[in-house]
């Protein structure tokens, strides 16, 4: 089959490799007829999540049923689903909690409770195509992908909708939902959002369905910013053109926002300078988006992070958050716990979320795509790429 393969940083191919088997009973493989390049992706592609061997990229997935594993009795072939990213066995300690991302069983060499991933160890559950880190397993951007505990995670996905309406379930819509249920909100709230991605567009989206009375997104792109201002109608701040921290307090009396989301994680755009301080610290990246959060955020607010970060950083403002009081919460998403619901949302009319894709390719296509989506060329908000094509 033909795939997306990672080889090393900047160098993406796609290539033939294998077809992915039936390895389990519980296994199934899937024709991927839908899958999607992530910002996490770019964190492998840019060389801030090692990998050091080639391997299928991709977590946002969906597709058609080809074959089960005999203890696979909720699905059959043909079925149409939808793949969470987080591979979760359903029944451990963690799923039992429904902590789909912690998962005990999926990450056979790394998983452990020291969350030393700088280190190579000690990390969560398995993700798909994300490095031997999170298991080592092959992704969906590909022609078929092989999904472990398919009698537990995939969904079903109803005739009605289109492959573009429902794929996100894998992955942003649940991303930017956990960080506005992480904040409990009661309705009425102001909040921010720093990252006009897609990721950051969802939480958007989740904050007007959470009640939200002011919803404000953050970027320093335009295009990403009128995005943000079509796709989830917030109002928009430009942090290249004035301080947004500064911007926010001035629109909440004083105050700050109720709740601040990350959505950006440590590749955050930096200075030279910037860069060069990283490097001596031995940082991976920069965490001014976070600082931006804990400064922008109310006392006694909420900051929620689903950006990812992948090593420690010197001067972190401790004293602020002790200070103000402020809830830090983040995280993986827990797809598992919120698909079902969202799925309902979709169903019902109640979110649209194929209105931030920019573009759709064939998969041949992912290499050139990769590059486009990394370096913010083409106005490129989120990519689909179609393997059947």
């Amino acid at each position: 089959m033909k795939a997306v393969v990672f080889h090393k940083p900047k160098d993406i191919r796609v290539e033939t490799v294998e077809d992915p088997q039936l390895e389990d009973s519980r296994d199934a493989i899937i024709r991927v007829t839908s899958t999607a390049i992530c910002g996490s992706d770019l964190h492998i592609y840019n060389g801030m999540v090692p990998q050091a061997r080639p391997m299928v990229m991709g977590h946002e997935f969906m597709g058609i049923v080809e074959e089960v594993g005999r203890d696979v009795r909720n699905l059959k072939q043909g079925d149409r689903v939808v793949v969470p990213f987080p591979i979760a066995c359903g029944h451990c300690h963690f799923c039992n909690m429904e902590l789909p991302v912690h998962c005990e069983n999926s990450n056979h060499k790394t998983y452990g409770p020291e969350g030393e991933i700088i280190k190579g160890k000690g990390a969560g559950g398995a993700l798909y195509g994300y490095t031997d880190l999170y298991g080592g397993y092959n992704g969906g951007q590909a022609e078929y992908a092989r999904i472990l505990y398919a009698d537990y995670s995939p969904r079903k996905v109803p005739d009605i909708l289109t492959d573009e309406q429902a794929l996100f379930l894998t992955d942003i819509f649940p991303t930017g939902w956990s960080a506005v249920d992480w904040a409990n909100m009661k309705g009425g709230e102001t909040v921010a959002v720093f990252g006009c991605g897609p990721v950051g567009i969802m939480a958007q989206k989740a904050a007007w369905l959470k009640g939200a009375a002011r919803v404000i997104g953050v970027d320093i792109q335009e295009y990403r910013l009128a995005a943000a201002r079509m796709a989830a109608n917030s109002e928009t701040i430009n942090a290249k053109d004035v301080n947004p921290v500064e911007v926010i307090r001035s629109l909440t009396n004083g105050y700050g926002a109720d709740v601040c989301i990350d959505a950006v994680g440590m590749e955050a755009d930096r200075t030279v300078m910037e860069k060069v301080v990283n490097v001596l610290q031995a940082e991976k990246g920069s965490m001014k988006v976070l600082e931006y959060c804990l400064d922008a955020v109310r006392r006694g607010g909420v900051v929620s992070v689903v950006g990812v970060y992948g090593s420690p950083y010197d001067n972190f403002p401790l004293y602020k958050w002790f200070d103000k009081g402020i809830k830090l919460v983040g995280g993986q998403a827990f797809v598992q716990r919120y698909i079902d619901q969202l799925l309902a949302f979709v169903v019902e009319g109640k979110v649209k979320l194929d209105d931030i894709i920019s573009h759709t390719v064939p998969l041949a296509d992912a290499s050139a795509m990769y590059d486009i989506f990394n370096n913010k060329e083409d106005n490129c908000v989120k990519v689909v790429l179609k393997p059947q094509t």
